[in-house]
C-alpha cells in the first residue's frame, strides 16, 4: 500500500475500518475508496457495526475483574493447587477466545439504525399509496379551506405550512391531513398536502418538523415504482411523492422545494441532491 498501484485487499478494508492502520496507510486506503464508492459503502457499514457492538459490549468490558482471577489470588493458589490454577487459565483463555468469536460473528449479524431520511421517505411514500386513491376521504381538509388548512398543519406541525402553489405545472389543491408522528420526528405529527392535476395524476407533500439534531440533506430516490425527492433543513424535512414523468416530477419537486425553502429577501436555499 506504498504505491497507487498497489491493490487494496479486504484485509486492509477491514484494518482500516477498526482502525488499525498507521497513519500513511490509512491516507492511501482513503484515496483508494475515494475512486471505489461500493467497497466505500462496505467500510461505512463495517464501521457502524462495530460502533455498535462498542455500545452493545462496552459496558462488560467496564466491569471489574473477578477477585478469583486476579494474579495475584492466583499466585497466592499455586502452591496449595496446582491443577486448579490451570484449570482457571484454560476457562480464562476459553472465554477470551469465545469471546473473540462472538465479535468477529457479530459483524454480520448487528443491523445498523436505519437513516432518517430512508424512514421518513418510506414514511412519505406509504402514506401517498394509502390515500392518493381515495376520492371522498383522500384529505382531512379541502383545500378550498385554505386558511383552517394552514393554521391547523402549522400548530400541529409546529412549523408554518404553507402549501406551495403549483399551478403553473398544472396542480390544484386538493387538501391536506395530519399522520402520526415518526421515531425521527417524535414531537409533533406529520403533515401531508395532496394536489391533482386535470389528468387526474397526484402528488403528494409530506412535512415534519426538523429532525434532532438539523440535519440538512437532500435525495432523490425511487420507492414502490413511484418517485420521491427529499430534503432537510434546520426547519423541516420534506418528501414530495409522485408517479409522474421523471423529468416532469422533478420540475414539481423543485417548485416544492423552492417555495418551502424561501428566505426573507425573497430567494431560495440552492437546490443540491444527488439520485438514490
Amino acid at each position: 500500500m506504498t504505491g497507487p498501484e498497489k491493490a487494496v485487499t479486504e484485509a486492509d478494508l477491514l484494518a482500516y475500518a477498526d482502525g488499525k492502520l498507521s497513519a500513511e496507510a490509512r491516507a492511501a486506503v482513503e484515496a483508494w475508496l475515494a475512486d471505489h464508492p461500493a467497497e466505500a459503502a462496505d467500510v461505512a457499514h463495517f464501521q457502524r457495526q462495530n460502533e455498535a457492538l462498542q455500545a452493545l459490549f462496552a459496558p462488560a468490558g467496564n466491569e471489574p475483574v473477578p477477585a478469583h482471577l486476579r494474579p495475584a489470588t492466583i499466585a497466592r493458589q499455586k502452591s496449595a493447587n496446582d491443577n486448579f490454577r490451570w484449570r482457571q487459565m484454560a476457562a480464562a483463555i476459553v472465554l477470551v477466545v469465545l469471546g473473540g468469536a462472538i465479535g468477529w460473528a457479530g459483524r454480520d449479524v448487528v443491523t445498523p439504525t436505519e437513516a432518517a431520511s430512508d424512514v421518513l421517505i418510506e414514511s412519505a411514500v406509504a402514506a401517498h399509496s394509502l390515500y392518493v386513491k381515495e376520492n371522498r376521504h383522500a384529505v382531512e381538509v379541502a383545500g378550498a379551506d385554505r386558511d383552517h388548512l394552514v393554521s391547523w398543519l402549522s400548530n400541529r406541525v409546529t412549523q408554518p405550512v404553507t402549501p406551495p402553489d403549483l399551478s403553473a405545472e398544472g396542480f390544484v389543491l386538493v387538501g391536506g391531513r395530519l399522520l402520526p408522528p415518526s421515531e425521527y420526528a417524535p414531537t409533533s405529527p406529520a403533515a401531508m398536502l395532496m394536489y391533482e392535476n386535470e389528468a387526474a395524476e397526484r402528488v403528494t407533500v409530506y412535512i415534519t418538523s426538523a429532525l434532532p439534531d438539523g440535519t440538512i440533506e437532500s435525495e432523490f430516490t425511487s420507492r414502490d415504482a413511484l418517485d420521491a425527492f427529499y430534503w432537510a433543513n434546520d426547519k423541516i424535512t420534506c418528501t414530495v411523492v409522485g408517479d409522474l414523468p421523471e423529468a416532469k416530477m422533478q420540475t414539481v419537486a423543485k417548485k416544492v422545494y423552492q417555495q418551502l425553502t424561501r428566505r426573507p429577501d425573497g430567494t431560495s436555499a440552492p437546490m443540491n441532491y444527488q439520485r438514490g
